[in-house]
């Protein structure tokens, strides 16, 4: 059966064209965007009611939500890349640990507040309070990846790369290009992943600058 993504790489949609490249697993490519209208037809709500993107159909099986996303595709055909630790290690527990980090401390919390309240202020007002004290959360937050990263480790969860990876680098590049500014370390771990062949392959296939 073929896999269908909807979602370009301008959205949160990029981190599952990454892991789809990184599985090297054909798929059909929906490049819509965000408040387009493409997501508000009746066609788009039958897939997802919110009306938001990523959304992912495998056979049956239709997926929002980009964590969960790649922790399906990562458990259903990464068995043999390792992108997903094995069941009941403690490699698991810290991956599951960092995905939840990544869209809540760094996403929700942070980045996506500046966004709202920047580049969205025509839709949802200005708050520069509101979008100094996320930033100043985004680099706070920002060091616990960094003190992971003291013990020399390649990657979060040290020599293998995971879709944890993929989340938090999404979301150190999404900082970079809100204008805050990363450490050597971090820039380092992002910079790795970034000139990983299936991350500009998913750029390439997403429509997204590398």
């Amino acid at each position: 059966m073929t896999i269908e993504l909807w979602g370009n790489g301008q959205t949160r949609a990029f981190s599952v064209h990454w892991i789809l490249h990184e599985l090297a697993l054909p798929y059909e490519k929906n490049l819509i965007g965000a408040r387009t209208g493409e997501t508000q037809t009746l066609a788009f709500l039958a897939l997802n009611s919110q009306g938001k993107v990523p959304v992912l159909r495998d056979g049956d099986l239709i997926m929002t939500e980009s964590a969960a996303i790649i922790t399906y595709l990562s458990e259903t055909y990464g068995s043999e890349k390792g992108l997903m630790p094995e069941l009941g290690s403690a490699l698991r527990a810290q991956y599951f640990q960092w995905c939840f980090f990544a869209m809540t401390e760094l996403d929700a919390q942070s980045l996506y507040i500046v966004r709202k309240h920047i580049d969205l202020a025509h839709i949802y007002g200005e708050a520069p309070v509101a979008v100094k004290i996320a930033q100043q959360t985004f680099l706070k937050q920002i060091k616990a990846v960094e003190h992971a990263l003291d013990d020399g480790r390649h990657w979060i969860l040290g020599t293998q790369f995971t879709g944890a990876d993929i989340l938090l680098v999404t979301a150190l590049l999404w900082g970079k290009r809100s204008k805050l500014i990363l450490s050597a370390k971090l820039d380092a771990y992002a910079s790795r992943a970034a000139i990983r062949p299936a991350y500009r392959a998913a750029c390439s296939a997403s429509g997204r600058q590398p």
